[in-house]
């Protein structure tokens, strides 16, 4: 009893209570899950509005601490912030860091031009003779849409050409890309939308990163997360910013 008492006293939850501000690391280059504006310093997104959430919650304010990809975690462990953003599951992640539980599904959807939004009903329909797919070579999509559409035409670009704007100019019917960049891209390019298929390929949970033996921590974050699922909060926020919202 004496030791749990003592572990709550010193857990981060308490300090961020006492100090009244919660700490994030967050990279601000990761559209729109996380985006900063150079001249302003603000920050918006996916991310944003869901610790922004948390911190209201908590009663405090929240203050975003810039970090990069490759110190993501380093910042957690170093006390730098209290939590991180979304970051992937990861196990050479997961053997300094703790994890909350996921609360969102990085993965693979298939963009279409919105004429073809009746024509595409289920990810088979891709599969078919019919079908131009684009890819750019030597990416992980390049490989997932062969396996995945062996019937189809194959564009592989070898260029500086993305493969969206082979869709744009109407040299492809489908691209394969991550949920995060379809939301960003379909928001650029009305023409362009998620197909309406059921499920996503190859889903990586998502979570937030925190301190590794702050167990009083990572309960009340997993306690949030939870009830915030219940309520149906993340996917909400989820269909503010075009994401696809797999839940598990």
């Amino acid at each position: 009893m004496l030791s749990q008492q003592v572990d709550a006293a010193s857990s981060r939850l308490q300090q961020i209570i006492d100090r009244g501000v919660l700490k994030v690391g967050t990279t601000g280059d990761w559209n729109p899950m996380t985006i900063r504006d150079p001249a302003t310093n603000f920050y918006k997104g996916y991310d944003i509005d869901i610790t922004t959430e948390l911190a209201k919650d908590l009663g405090v304010t929240v203050e975003y601490v810039a970090a990069e990809w490759k110190n993501l975690v380093n910042g957690v462990v170093t006390d730098k912030y209290d939590m991180t953003g979304s970051a992937s599951l990861n196990m050479h992640r997961a053997r300094v860091a703790g994890y909350s539980q996921p609360y969102f599904y990085l993965a693979f959807v298939p963009v279409i031009q919105e004429k073809n939004m009746t024509r595409f009903n289920k990810w088979n329909d891709f599969n078919n003779v019919s079908v131009t797919v684009a890819s750019s070579l030597g990416t992980v999509q390049e490989s997932m849409v062969k396996e995945f559409f062996p019937k189809a035409k194959h564009n592989v670009i070898d260029s500086e050409v993305r493969d969206y704007q082979e869709l744009l100019a109407n040299r492809a019917t489908v691209i394969v890309t991550s949920n995060v960049e379809a939301a960003t891209i379909t928001r650029k390019f009305s023409q362009l939308k998620i197909a309406d298929v059921k499920g996503m390929r190859r889903p990586t949970p998502i979570a937030m990163l925190l301190p590794r033996d702050d167990q009083v921590w990572i309960n009340y974050i997993n306690h949030w997360v939870e009830l915030k699922k219940t309520q149906g909060f993340f996917e909400r926020i989820a269909k503010k910013w075009g994401l696809v919202h797999l839940e598990r």
